[in-house]
């Protein structure tokens, strides 16, 4: 299992609302801070700190306390001079995972240059889906089914390594259905039960959304 993360998520649009939201749901330490009290007083039970703050304030985004944080995550993709305060301010802080919305190629750059180790395209994944992936190291990629259902991407745990599904019993023990494989270099294909699992194997898993905390 991994350790629980201190994420902080600065800027509550829709989509830092429901990444925050969802890693909380995931059973992750989550700070947010936006300007916005209205939206503070809303999402302050469904986190574990929320805070009023201007986030173009270099002193008011300091006195957040990033140094605590293991994943510093800046959502604000519509404002760029708070967002460089942000990313600026979290690498002084020594956060080793700053991560930044950007909303244009120009802004990506910009954000790129003061220091934001990876940079979140919004029209490519949503929040729910960016918090699935953040949480769990070995995955890595997330899609819906339906409201109880998901597949992921993902490499095998350390404690999989060595063993075939059949020593494994995945689908008795932790209710989730591999249903390909892809070894390294190749392409999707059905899996054999007793194929033993190696780290370079990427494997396409069926879970309930409930048994995702299994994975982390």
């Amino acid at each position: 299992m991994n350790a629980k993360k201190s994420i902080a998520v600065l800027g509550l649009g829709k989509y830092g609302r429901s990444l925050a939201e969802t890693l909380y749901e995931l059973g992750e330490d989550v700070l947010v801070a936006d300007i916005d009290e209205k939206i503070i007083r809303d999402i302050s039970q469904k986190v574990t700190t929320a805070v009023c703050a201007d986030l173009s304030n270099e002193d008011e985004v300091a006195a957040l306390g990033l140094q605590n944080m293991d994943i510093v995550i800046i959502s604000m993709g519509g404002n760029l001079a708070a967002s460089i305060v942000c990313v600026t301010i979290a690498k002084e802080k020594g956060v080793h995972n700053v991560i930044a919305k950007a909303t244009s190629p120009r802004m990506k750059s910009v954000l790129k240059r003061v220091g934001a180790d990876k940079i979140i395209d919004p029209e490519q994944e949503g929040g729910i889906r960016s918090a699935r992936i953040l949480v769990t190291q070995h995955i890595h990629d997330y899609f819906e089914i339906d409201e109880n259902l998901c597949m992921i991407e993902m490499h095998p745990q350390s404690s999989w390594v060595g063993k075939s599904l059949i020593e494994l019993s995945l689908r008795k023990n932790n209710n989730m259905n591999v249903a390909a494989i892809k070894n390294k270099g190749g392409g999707w294909a059905f899996i054999d039960p007793s194929h033993v699992l190696s780290q370079d194997d990427l494997l396409m898993i069926i879970v309930e959304k409930k048994n995702m905390n299994k994975l982390k």
